[in-house]
């Protein structure tokens, strides 16, 4: 997704490039519903009483396929890339300490980048939490051993399912009929307040919540730092044993890893996207699961994620064809897409642009984002036909050149 995490330009990592496109479009999917409801739980809002099948149907589909199945993508691929990039670097300069000296710079940059996006564009901003989490995860293992790199998956596994099983104790405490009427009443009450805001208000209005959003969600995202830790180092794993950039030669694995993602990812997320359809018709009331089924939300959409991969990875012939034609040129440019995608949300849907997310419903809302997608697919393949890197890219490159000199001399 980011400049950081793009590997060096290379055929053979066509479909990397085209796992991280498909990725960067799928996102968008969970990423537009916050530019209407802002930073609640409820995070596909309330249904109208006048909804239609199709409002259901959008909500009931990005729940599924969607929410928390691409973010994972998007931690693994950060996490190979992190493989790819420090050996170029090597070869290119000979040490792995100059290696590691701008693998630390690039994610300097990429915090920048965060902070600049989060605060004033849209809150839900995650390249300020990976270039916090590659700096816990990644930065020390430039050149290590494998059995290193093992031995870190392995810590962070434990404490991930350490923390995912605390989640879920504590969720099945709020199993009180009262305690759940209150927390599912100031629910409502927050989240509308923040729809007000987003799609009525005004630059100042919207700018200030905005960043009051981008705080506490940063915040809260430092919890899911095992999770990312896990992912990372599950992608640089999958590039050290050639998973990732040979998967011709471990089909068998990506088999596996498709047919177990699909069996357990697809049950768990139709429940899921069950659960969060009825939470939206009638969020006064939500269920005992709800709060249990999102502990365990991370495992059963990284499932779901996995199959994604490893269907994409095996893919061959003309579907393989036509997935590195138009999506790897997406995925080249993945950075300047996901910050486009921000802005153009942000004038279409909130209330100091074109507000259609106070006069459009769910089904319009999604519409926006598939429209959006279609764009970026004609204008990356545009793009890259008289240049090679996108926009932002480019950018990032300069700010990162005179360093590169520096090593040279």
């Amino acid at each position: 997704m980011t400049a950081s995490s793009t590997p060096p330009h290379n055929s053979r990592y066509a479909r990397i490039d085209a796992l991280r496109g498909i990725a960067v479009f799928g996102i968008l999917l969970v990423n537009i519903w916050s530019f209407i409801w802002g930073f609640e739980s409820l995070r596909y809002g309330v249904l109208p009483a006048t909804a239609s099948i199709f409002d259901v149907l959008a909500i009931a589909f990005t729940a599924f396929f969607a929410e928390q199945k691409f973010y994972p993508i998007f931690a693994f691929l950060f996490g190979a890339s992190f493989v790819l990039i420090t050996r170029s670097l090597k070869q290119n300069f000979g040490r792995w300490s100059d290696a590691e000296r701008l693998y630390r710079r690039r994610l300097k940059w990429l915090l920048a980048c965060g902070i600049v996006h989060g605060t004033a564009i849209w809150f839900g901003d995650i390249l300020t939490v990976y270039a916090i989490a590659g700096f816990f995860v990644l930065a020390g293992l430039t050149g290590e051993r494998l059995h290193k790199v093992r031995t870190r998956l392995r810590i962070w596994t434990i404490v991930f399912f350490a923390l995912l099983l605390a989640n879920f104790l504590l969720g099945m405490q709020i199993t009180s009929p009262a305690a759940m009427q209150e927390l599912a009443i100031n629910t409502v009450a927050a989240v509308e307040a923040g729809r007000v805001v987003y799609t009525e208000g005004n630059l100042l209005s919207i700018g200030i919540q905005r960043i009051g959003d981008y705080l506490s969600l940063t915040t809260q995202s430092l919890f899911i730092l095992p999770h990312i830790a896990v992912l990372f180092l599950c992608g640089a794993m999958s590039v050290r044993l050639g998973w990732l950039t040979q998967p011709a030669r471990h089909t068998k694995f990506w088999r596996r890893v498709q047919w177990t993602g699909f069996l357990i990812g697809i049950p768990f997320n139709l429940a899921w996207a069950a659960v969060v359809v009825a939470e939206a018709i009638d969020p006064l009331h939500p269920s005992n699961y709800t709060f249990l089924m999102y502990a365990w939300l991370p495992v059963g959409g990284s499932c779901l994620a996995a199959a994604y991969v490893a269907t994409i990875l095996l893919a061959g012939g003309a579907i393989g064809r036509w997935l590195d034609n138009w999506f790897a040129p997406v995925g080249k440019m993945a950075l300047t897409h996901y910050l486009t995608q921000s802005l153009l949300c942000s004038i279409l849907i909130q209330g100091f642009g074109f507000g259609l997310g106070a006069t459009w419903t769910p089904a319009g809302w999604l519409a926006i984002a598939f429209a959006i997608m279609l764009l970026q697919l004609v204008f990356s393949r545009w793009w890259l036909a008289s240049h090679k890197q996108g926009p932002i890219e480019r950018m990032y490159r300069r700010s990162t050149d005179h360093a590169l000199e520096k090593l040279r001399t």
